[in-house]
């Protein structure tokens, strides 16, 4: 096998064009990952790569803890991914390597769960493979060395990307290409829910399959309605900065936010918050205040105002509509931090408001907001294209340079790379 340059791929047809779709500004950095992982596929497994497969992470924008209780969310595909060199094998046998990594094998006729595999990437493998033949739809096997760029612990979803990168490669060598983005979010869903052992909701998975900016709306879990818009706000860079903030055991934090909201929609007779309307909530809130907390009532009326949020930001997205897109973004953040009240809690530190009080202070800053979960973690800030190498030298002085992410939004989900030879 010959060893491969970068001249190689730069001479193959259409390579520019579908590089820079991954990475937008910075693909010229990310060129030479293909011949890198083309060649230690072929040391690897002593026969050439055939595909590149590409899974990006994701952004939340706005819907900040609502698809737990069958809200809507406003979720980007970004340009940090997860790539791999895949080749088909036939003996039903899947074998992943990455730099640094013990090789990951599974066995197809053998995809049942083990509780020793729970938090693997091996048991992430298995249950979307699971999922797949239980919904009667074909797996096979494959070669992949795998690189990822998805930065770990900075809340954009290295783990999902993972996921559908693994659906993305049954999809294309086993089912023609003809699973739709929601099926493979599916599966990725189940696999981290069922074998890895993690509770989660399909958010994450939904974007990073979709690909773009996408209003999800979870009404029917089952069948989420997805509403898509281009992203054509080319003077605004995206960051995602990691706050260095205490994780300890957050579980009773996260699992409130849920618990409250689901409580205040018992009190009215429903099962989430989206059975019952607004006005009946609004009407009843007075009510309600001698039987249930008053955070509960907050992060209700969050849920409620966090949902129109979403749908006028994706109005503004489709309208390139720049002004009351920001708006909508400060106006979730605020309410994140004074109604949801995820920005702090009694067993962690102050990290999250820290780095907000700090990043609004920059200039060029148009819109800055918690990133995700909250309590802990990141936060997410929309720059001015202008002043971005100001800001950029700014935050990595306070948070320093391997906490901070300059991203970009990302058109295509998790896909084959195509191109071919001149």
């Amino acid at each position: 096998m010959a060893t491969l340059s970068t001249e190689y791929f730069e001479n193959k047809k259409d390579f520019a064009s579908a590089v820079s779709a991954l990475y937008g500004e910075s693909a010229p950095s990310q060129i030479y990952r293909f011949p890198k992982l083309a060649n230690f596929h072929g040391e690897i497994f002593g026969c050439d790569y055939t595909d590149f497969f590409s899974s990006p992470g994701r952004i939340e924008i706005i819907g900040n803890h609502t698809d737990h209780n069958a809200g809507k969310v406003l979720a980007a595909a970004i340009t940090v991914d997860t790539l791999g060199a895949v080749s088909r094998r036939d003996d039903n046998k899947i074998e992943v390597k990455s730099e640094n990594y013990p090789m990951l094998k599974v066995d197809l006729a053998d995809i049942s769960f083990r509780q020793s595999e729970l938090g693997t990437s091996t048991a992430l493998i298995k249950g979307v493979a699971d999922y797949f033949v239980r919904a009667g739809k074909k797996v096979g096997g494959f070669n992949a060395c795998m690189d990822s760029i998805v930065p770990k612990g900075s809340g954009v979803s290295s783990s999902s990307s993972f996921e559908l990168i693994i659906a993305e490669i049954f999809n294309v060598y086993y089912n023609d290409g003809a699973l739709d983005a929601i099926f493979k979010a599916k599966a990725s869903q189940y696999a981290e829910n069922m074998f890895f052992g993690k509770p989660c909701g399909l958010m994450d998975q939904s974007a990073i399959a979709l690909g773009g900016v996408n209003m999800i709306d979870f009404r029917s879990f089952e069948n989420p309605i997805v509403e898509s818009a281009a992203w054509r706000f080319d003077d605004i860079d995206v960051y995602v900065v990691a706050t260095g903030g205490d994780h300890c055991d957050l579980t009773d934090d996260y699992a409130a936010i849920p618990a409250e909201m689901k409580s205040v929609a018992e009190a009215l007779g429903g099962k989430y918050l989206r059975d019952v309307e607004p006005a009946a909530f609004y009407a009843a809130e007075d009510s309600l205040r001698d039987k249930l907390s008053p955070r509960a009532l907050l992060r209700a009326e969050h849920y409620y105002e966090e949902n129109a949020r979403v749908e006028k930001a994706i109005a503004a997205v489709k309208d390139c509509d720049e002004k009351t897109f920001l708006e909508q973004v400060r106006a979730s953040g605020m309410s994140s931090a004074k109604k949801l009240q995820n920005l702090y809690s009694e067993r962690g530190d102050h990290a999250i408001e820290i780095a907000l009080a700090e990043a609004e202070k920059i200039p060029g800053v148009k819109a800055c907001r918690v990133h995700g979960g909250g309590f802990a973690g990141t936060i997410l800030l929309f720059v001015e294209k202008s002043s971005s190498c100001a800001v950029n030298n700014r935050l990595n002085a306070v948070f320093g340079k391997d906490n901070v992410f300059k991203l970009s939004i990302r058109a295509s989900g998790a896909c084959k790379v195509v191109f071919a030879e001149e």
